[in-house]
C-alpha cells in the first residue's frame, strides 16, 4: 500500500459493501458520498464517541461542586473557580470548557454562571437528586457498561462480574457489599423522586381505599402516595430484607398507623388480598414476560371485584424505535440486574393484563422528562 506524505495509508475505493469513502490526503480526511461528491456531516456522532468523556465532565462538576460555588457565589471568572475549588488554573480551564460546551454552564463577559436548566434544577431541590444517580452511574453502572456487547451476545447481564460477591442478580450482590446497596437505594429513590409525579398525581385514585404495594422496597413510593392520597391505607409486600428498611422509614415518616409492611416472596407466596388497588412500582423491567403475567395474574386474585391493577415504570415506545432515555437506561438493564431484566414496549404490557383477564386498559403518559408511566387494568366486576 502506498502512503502519502501525510503519513495516512491511500483510502480505498468505493465499492458497492463500502460505498462511502474517505480522502487521506488531508490532515483532516473528509468523508465523502461518491453518489454526489458532498462531504458527509458526521458531527452527530460526536456525544456518541465521546458520551464518556461528557459524562465524567458531569461527575467532576459535581464532585468537586461547581454549580454550588456559581450558585452561591454569582458569576465567577476562570481564576476565581479556581481559587474556589482549590484546583490549578488550568484544571478550571479544562472544567469550564466541558461544562459550557454540554450547556451546563454560560459563559458572558470572562465570566461562568450555571445554566438556566442548572439553576432551575438547584433552585427546585432537584440537584441533590442528580447527584446522587451521577453517583449511582459512576460507581455502579460505569464499569459493568463495558460489558453490553457481551451481554447481547450471551443474553446474560454480564456486568455482574465488575461486582463482588457471588449471584447471578444484582440484588444478591448488592446484599454482599453494604455500601454498595446504599449506593443503589439512594439512586433508586433519586429515580423514584424525579419519576414519580405520574404515579402520585395522573392516577385517579378516588375510589381506591386499600392499596397493595409489590415490591414496594424501601416504602419510598408507599410514603409519597399515602402523603399526596390522606385517604389510602397502604401495604408494602417484599422480602424480609427490605421490609426492614420499609418499617423504618415509614415510622420515621409517622405514617405507621396508614402503611403496614408485609414479609414475603412475590413469586412464592400468596399475595394478601382484598384490596382496590394492586401496584407494581419499577418491578416488571426486572423479570421476564412470563414472570409479569404470572404476577398479573397474582394481582388479579388479590384485587376485589372492580379493582385496578397498575404497573408504574419505564417504557419503550411500541414501534421500538425509542425514547432516547430508554434506548441508553437498557444498557444498564441489559447488564447487570437480572439476566430477563429490560424496558419493555407499551403494548407488551397490555397484552400481559388481557391475558390475566384485566379490562379497560388504560396508558397514563408522564408530563415529564423520563420515559416513565403507568398502565392499568380493571378486575370485571363479578
Amino acid at each position: 500500500m502506498k502512503t502519502p506524505r501525510t503519513g495516512l495509508p491511500t483510502a480505498p475505493e468505493p465499492t458497492e459493501a463500502n460505498p462511502v469513502a474517505t480522502d487521506p490526503t488531508s490532515a483532516n480526511p473528509v468523508v465523502v458520498n461518491p453518489a454526489d461528491g458532498k462531504p458527509v456531516d458526521l458531527g452527530p456522532l460526536v456525544p456518541v464517541l465521546f458520551g464518556f468523556a461528557a459524562f465524567q465532565q458531569l461527575r467532576a462538576a459535581s464532585e468537586l461542586q461547581l454549580f454550588e460555588y456559581l450558585t452561591l457565589n454569582g458569576p465567577s471568572t476562570c481564576d476565581q473557580v479556581a481559587a474556589g475549588l482549590r484546583l490549578p488554573p488550568k484544571s478550571a480551564r479544562k472544567l469550564l470548557l466541558g461544562t459550557t460546551s454540554l450547556g451546563l454552564t454560560e459563559h458572558e463577559e470572562g465570566r461562568y454562571a450555571p445554566s438556566p436548566m442548572l439553576r432551575d434544577a438547584i433552585d427546585g431541590g432537584v440537584w441533590p437528586l442528580i447527584r446522587n444517580i451521577i453517583d449511582f452511574q459512576h460507581r455502579l453502572s460505569y464499569l459493568p457498561a463495558m460489558e453490553y456487547a457481551e451481554s447481547l451476545r450471551t443474553g446474560k447481564n454480564e456486568g455482574l462480574k465488575h461486582l463482588p460477591g457471588s449471584g447471578g442478580d444484582l440484588y444478591s450482590r448488592l446484599e454482599q457489599a453494604l455500601d454498595l446497596e446504599n449506593l443503589f437505594f439512594r439512586g433508586m429513590n433519586s429515580w423514584s423522586e424525579l419519576s414519580n409525579p405520574v404515579l402520585l398525581h395522573q392516577v385517579d385514585y378516588a375510589g381506591v381505599r386499600d392499596l397493595l404495594d409489590v415490591g414496594g422496597g424501601d416504602a419510598v413510593n408507599a410514603i409519597a402516595l399515602a402523603r399526596a392520597h390522606p385517604h389510602l391505607r397502604i401495604t408494602v409486600f417484599d422480602l424480609e430484607g427490605a421490609t426492614e428498611v420499609a418499617r423504618d422509614n415509614v415510622a420515621a415518616a409517622g405514617l405507621a398507623d396508614r402503611i403496614s409492611v408485609v414479609a414475603g416472596d412475590m413469586f412464592g407466596d400468596p399475595l394478601p388480598d382484598g384490596f382496590d388497588l394492586v401496584l407494581f412500582a419499577h418491578q416488571f423491567v426486572i423479570w421476564s414476560p412470563e414472570q409479569n403475567r404470572a404476577l398479573l395474574k397474582r394481582a388479579h386474585e388479590a384485587l376485589r371485584p372492580g379493582g385496578r391493577v397498575a404497573v408504574f415504570n419505564a417504557f419503550a415506545d411500541d414501534d421500538g424505535c425509542g425514547p432516547l432515555y430508554t434506548a441508553l437506561d437498557n444498557v444498564y438493564f441489559a447488564t447487570l440486574p437480572a439476566e430477563e431484566s429490560t424496558i419493555y414496549r407499551w403494548s407488551e404490557h397490555e397484552d400481559w393484563l388481557t391475558a390475566a383477564g384485566f379490562a379497560d386498559i388504560t396508558r397514563v403518559r408522564s408530563d415529564g422528562w423520563t420515559p416513565h408511566g403507568v398502565i392499568e387494568g380493571r378486575k370485571p366486576d363479578a
